[in-house]
């Protein structure tokens, strides 16, 4: 079955998003790979972020219709507090345990894991209030958002970890300046 102008318009249009949503992700995995994590967990990461990428715009469309003005606010709130929190955590570590070269082998736990990327996706439950209000293919909307979720923030970590090493404990400071920049773009 071949699509009209207006199922591709709508396609460009998730994809956009989903682009701009995943930007988030990539630039929050620059800061998260500074870590010097392990590549099984960038994978772990990167799947749970695209997981997240699904589950808060369903989450979002489903109740967007009622609550878009007051928890549109309180979910960037929340997640610039969480990324805040991760920042800060992140550049304490760096600081002072940083006479210990411990980045190759650092893990990221599961409650760390999970915390980053629920405030990695918190805007795309926003997304989803909105998509609430209109005829959107829902289906589609949460595909694209996942798999450009988790893609991007492969790549941003993958990038980060990439530039951790040469950095040294510079690179866990920064990455934790980063995710406190960005939580704090959320707050205000």
């Amino acid at each position: 079955m071949a699509w009209d102008i207006v199922q591709w318009g709508q396609f460009y249009t998730i994809l956009m998003i989903g682009f701009a949503l995943g930007m988030d992700a990539f630039s929050l995995g620059i800061g998260l790979g500074t870590l010097g994590i392990r590549l099984r967990t960038i994978a772990k990461i990167s799947l749970t972020i695209g997981l997240f990428h699904i589950l808060m715009p369903l989450l979002g469309i489903f109740t967007g219709m009622f609550l878009t003005k007051v928890v549109g606010s309180v979910a960037s709130f929340i997640g610039g507090i969480i990324l805040c929190y991760l920042g800060i955590q992140m550049f304490w570590a760096a600081i002072f345990k940083g006479d210990e070269d411990t980045r190759a082998t650092r893990k990221i736990g599961g409650i760390e894991m999970l915390l980053f990327s629920l405030s990695v996706s918190m805007d795309a439950l926003s997304v989803g209030f909105s998509f609430g209000l209109f005829a959107v293919n829902v289906w589609l909307a949460v595909v694209v958002f996942g798999i450009l979720g988790m893609l991007m923030s492969a790549i941003g970590l993958l990038l980060g970890k990439r530039v951790g090493h040469r950095l040294g404990t510079w690179g866990e400071v920064i990455g934790g300046v980063i995710l406190f920049a960005f939580g704090l773009k959320f707050l205000f």
